[in-house]
């Protein structure tokens, strides 16, 4: 069983709990130790998951003390959440960077088929390569969101590195992903060549600036998402110097907070993984935020995906002085969606649904006779 794979938390972290009020995490969630077992994973829905493996990362990775993460995690209070978290303990590096790929693979697949997010914390981002082969067996078009500083395509070196995973994803034949979306990239440390194959797959990628100015556009991005990368070298360097990985300019505290609950609250996310982390205490702490925040999305979903218009939506047709755009907006969540129409529909890959999620901003640029541009890239992509 793929689980066997995992190392038990040590009983000294929970330990530390037991001096917590009854009220913290610590106190609710299932954790898998040497003393208690592992956890009865019957009405979990989240499943957090330590990682060490950093061999094929681009930069030298120090091993992230995933404990000290848990022992903030585990004094946190939960919201007012009915959604139920497992601490399934530690995936050890495996003799091969290709063993400890198929093992996370392995349990990926296993918890998505109960049902269960996982959600992975440590090791390089690289590891995104597991991630997406846990859904080489399902039939489904699998969609990648990389909150990244690069775009992480091959420049002749390594085809898999914490720099160049991307690239064994999308020469993998049969390929299984339909989009790819980068948010968070700075123009200066991404070559021409890579932003010519964004543009000519027809893949989606925004700017820092972008991001800081309206993470609130994020939202629909995620909302898209099967799987959702983080490489926390997108941080911006912390003042006090205990973030080395940074750079001068990134994303914030907040944001990063925000978008993970946009992750979080998509209904289509299955896989969460966290990678690239520092060692330091005020990132300790805001990793755990960032779970904190990801659980508060998931408690708060809507359930609307796979997309039902039929009822609690209001469509509204946009005609445009080339084409009709029709839109439907949720009276449940108030989030918006636009209908792809294609010529040739039976034969394109999205055959599921015909839905893109968008801003209302779309809405009214359409009405302003302006095509969005997720409309255009996905007619292209389908």
């Amino acid at each position: 069983m793929s689980f066997d794979f995992l190392t038990p938390v040590d009983d000294t972290v929970l330990g530390v709990a037991t001096l917590m009020p009854n009220q913290v995490l610590g106190k609710s969630i299932q954790v898998h130790t040497e003393k208690l077992g592992f956890p009865d994973l019957k009405e979990i829905k989240i499943a957090i998951i330590g990682i060490q493996e950093s061999r094929n990362s681009y930069y030298p990775v120090m091993e992230y003390d995933i404990d000290a993460f848990r022992r903030e995690f585990y004094q946190l209070y939960p919201g007012n959440w009915h959604v139920k978290v497992a601490d399934l303990g530690n995936l050890p590096s495996g003799d091969t960077p290709e063993d400890t790929y198929f093992a996370l693979s392995a349990i990926a697949t296993h918890l998505r088929q109960l049902n269960i997010i996982p959600v992975f914390l440590g090791g390089s981002q690289d590891l995104t390569v597991a991630l997406y082969r846990s859904f080489e067996q399902s039939s489904q078009w699998v969609n990648i969101v990389s909150v990244d500083n690069r775009f992480d395509f091959s420049q002749e070196e390594e085809l898999i590195s914490g720099r160049s995973y991307m690239s064994e994803i999308i020469m993998q034949n049969p390929s299984k992903l339909f989009n790819f979306t980068n948010l968070g990239y700075q123009s200066y440390l991404i070559a021409q060549e890579e932003l010519d194959l964004i543009d000519k797959l027809f893949f989606e990628a925004f700017r820092l600036g972008h991001v800081l100015d309206y993470p609130e556009k994020t939202e629909p991005i995620f909302r898209e998402a099967d799987i959702a990368s983080f490489d926390m070298k997108v941080l911006s360097s912390l003042a006090d110097g205990t973030f080395p990985q940074g750079m001068p300019n990134g994303i914030d505290s907040r944001t990063i907070c925000a978008m993970s609950r946009y992750a979080g609250i998509s209904d289509r996310i299955s896989v969460l993984g966290c990678f690239d982390l520092p060692n330091s205490t005020i990132f300790h702490k805001l990793l755990s935020q960032i779970i904190w925040y990801f659980v508060e999305g998931v408690n708060n979903r809507f359930d609307e995906y796979p997309v039902a218009t039929s009822q609690g939506f209001t469509k509204y047709a946009v005609q445009m002085s080339d084409r009709e755009l029709i839109f439907f907006k949720s009276n449940k969540s108030q989030r918006w969606w636009m209908e792809m129409r294609t010529e040739n529909y039976l034969d394109n890959k999205n055959k599921r649904s015909t839905l893109l999620s968008c801003t209302h901003q779309d809405y009214l640029d359409a009405c302003s006779d302006v095509l969005p541009d997720r409309w255009w890239r996905a007619s292209k992509r389908v």
